[in-house]
């Protein structure tokens, strides 16, 4: 088993661009996203201003308007959005689902779409996958699109399609060709670019879902929608490759942000721990206090690592599924640690909706399941990295 290749020294650490989201978030404080969490709002002013300062464009090649930078730039400006306090999930699907686009789509429609998306003039923000009744097991979505003339003609249902409400198109994925009729297993599925703005009830209907954290999910039904051949993205039944190739950069991303939401904890913690006194002394002097902030603290950093690594892997266009889902796994369970340290530490305040810790608690708490859950991750590594036979 060949050993992680070493991290690049001389790779950027994006300082401008890191003070320039802090910069930012510094315009929306905590009162802010408290106040879009009890009203479940979606964080527009938010977004508007990512958009405005290019942000959101960061992946988008300058031919197209955006500025061409690399996955460790957007990997930058995610991080810093959750180390602010704030959180990217209103936005983050543009970055990595416009790469299914970019790298995949027609030039016809990578100039119809990505310079409108670098103006911040249309939102890619919908990824139409997860499905009631398939869950994780994509390959097994009901969703069908039928070739009809110059039409595919789709019906089916899609969930936890986030950010529908607030997008103007969709990335969605639809079996073209049956189980049966198909050579491997992987193919038959095909990914489409759904206009929304000219579809929204005539044949997608969007319901939202209430959850435990403000992340503007739906549920889309798809009833009859009939898109024109030019919706397809690609090759007809290559469309599980193609999602496969951005759920690697959605990795990276979301383990950024995980690493973003642990240094928010574990410096919450710390400023909490070093002036609270109790018995004459701060409590941060204590090692039961002390110490648990110490280690999360730790783990935070060594993670941080393995999503370097996984963004400089993807970066060469080297083979990065392994450490992508490593990343994604280390950096969710060390945030998770590092809350659950920090809700500790403030005690009863931690549960008090002005110090943000419980607001923060409940969003880190996400990405233990989704996007792919922290079971799938193992089972992945046990079968595929380390050759052992399939978990059932």
């Amino acid at each position: 088993m060949a050993l992680p290749s070493p991290l690049d020294a001389d790779a950027p650490t994006w300082p401008e661009i890191r003070q320039g989201v802090r910069d930012l978030c510094a315009r929306l404080p905590g009162s802010y996203w408290r106040d879009k969490d009890r009203e479940r709002a979606y964080p527009k002013e938010f977004v508007d201003a990512l958009t405005e300062a290019g942000y959101l464009a960061c992946l988008i090649p300058e031919a197209y308007g955006g500025s061409g930078l690399p996955l460790s730039a957007a990997a930058a400006i995610l991080e810093e959005v959750h180390k602010s306090g704030g959180n990217g999930a209103a936005c983050h699907a543009q970055m990595y689902t416009m790469g299914t686009l970019l790298r995949h789509g027609s030039e016809d429609q990578r100039r119809a779409y990505l310079p409108g998306i670098a103006r911040g003039e249309l939102r890619l923000q919908a990824f139409g996958v997860s499905e009631p009744d398939a869950g994780s097991d994509t390959l097994s979505i009901k969703t069908t699109a039928v070739r009809d003339g110059d039409d595919y003609v789709i019906q089916g249902q899609k969930i936890w399609t986030s950010r529908a409400e607030h997008s103007d198109l969709m990335l969605l994925l639809a079996r073209t060709t049956p189980k049966d009729r198909v050579e491997k297993r992987s193919r038959g599925l095909s990914v489409f670019l759904i206009d929304l703005r000219q579809h929204i009830g005539r044949g997608v209907e969007i319901q939202p879902i209430r959850t435990m954290i403000n992340h503007a999910t739906t549920q889309v039904f798809l009833d009859d929608l009939r898109v024109p051949v030019s919706a397809l993205v690609g090759e007809p039944d290559r469309g599980f490759a193609y999602i496969l190739d951005g759920m690697n950069a959605e990795r990276v991303l979301i383990a950024a942000e995980c690493i973003g939401d642990g240094r928010w904890f574990v410096d919450q913690a710390r400023r909490y721990a070093s002036d609270r006194t109790v018995f004459d002394s701060p409590i941060g002097a204590k090692q039961g206090v002390q110490f648990p902030i110490a280690r999360a603290y730790a783990q935070v950093e060594a993670a941080d690592l393995m999503v370097q690594q996984a963004a400089q892997r993807f970066e060469r266009g080297q083979p990065c599924g392994k450490t992508a889902n490593m990343a994604k796994l280390l950096a969710s369970e060390a945030a998770w640690q590092a809350g659950d340290t920090c809700l500790q530490t403030f005690g009863g305040y931690g549960f008090a909706e002005d110090y943000d810790v419980e607001r923060k608690f409940r969003e880190t708490r996400l990405y233990q399941v989704a996007p792919v859950s922290t079971n799938l991750i193992l089972a992945y590594l046990g079968e595929h990295v380390l050759g052992m036979p399939r978990s059932t």
